[in-house]
């Protein structure tokens, strides 16, 4: 988590820097727009991030997808792993634990909006696209 900490804050000093340093295409209009006016967006997932204090002062803008126990449990029962999950862990373990990060997460005070895990992958990506556009507009 520290060296992904240190990785975001590397990104956030200088996009463009951190972007070619690590071999990271860039379009065609970063090499001729103005530094000054360039917006870049960095995406950081995991269910776990909002439970890290060092990250906690350097998102912006946190969404959460959330999906009911039901959804869940049957999501994490179509998986196929190479070990499977042993019978009773998703009610004994896996649930409880994501309650009780979920609680943590809750309690850390971020403004965290909170998406419908049962919509569509391309509903989601909608519903954050026009929020994060119009998060952009507003700071104008």
């Amino acid at each position: 988590m520290e060296a992904m900490t240190n990785t975001v804050r590397g990104w956030i000093e200088n996009p463009v820097k951190f972007a070619r340093s690590h071999g990271v295409p860039l379009s065609p209009a970063t090499d001729m727009a103005n530094p000054e006016e360039q917006t870049h967006i960095l995406i950081v997932e995991g269910f776990l991030l909002y439970n890290y204090p060092p990250l906690l002062d350097i998102f912006d803008k946190c969404y959460y997808i959330a999906i009911p126990y039901e959804e869940c449990k049957r999501r994490r029962s179509a998986r196929v792993y190479t070990v499977p999950d042993d019978p009773g862990l998703f009610d004994g373990h896996v649930w409880p634990m994501y309650l009780k990060h979920r609680r943590l997460m809750e309690d850390n005070g971020l403004n965290i909006d909170y998406v419908d895990g049962l919509k569509s992958k391309d509903e989601i990506y909608v519903q954050v696209y026009e929020d994060i556009q119009s998060n952009l507009l507003n700071r104008l």
